[in-house]
């Protein structure tokens, strides 16, 4: 992590090769605007369950670090994770809206 300015890529980077199947589907894009710094994270669809995790308990603890080291060089750092091509999961529909 030479670079200050893609050590939040190479951070994720490093983290997701290290938890899945496929490190060599992981694939990271880095986008900078003014809301701040957008990391586009690719990877197999066998590997999802992994990445994401139970009720997306290790996207949201990769999330959390992610955010410590946007705060470490002064940015705000958001994660998407891309549903790769093929998954099995079905599309997502909208939930009625409860009324109490």
């Amino acid at each position: 992590m030479e670079n200050p300015s893609t050590a939040d890529q190479e951070f994720l980077e490093y983290l997701v090769k290290s938890l899945v199947d496929h490190p060599e589907d992981v694939k990271v894009d880095r986008k900078v605007d003014e809301m701040g710094v957008l990391l586009t994270l690719h990877v197999n669809q066998m590997d999802m369950g992994q990445v994401v995790g139970r009720q997306g308990a290790t996207a949201k603890a990769i999330r959390s670090l992610l955010r410590i080291v946007g705060v470490k060089n002064n940015a705000r750092v958001n994660l998407k994770i891309e549903e790769p091509e093929g998954s099995t999961r079905p599309p997502r529909t909208e939930r009625p809206m409860r009324t109490e």
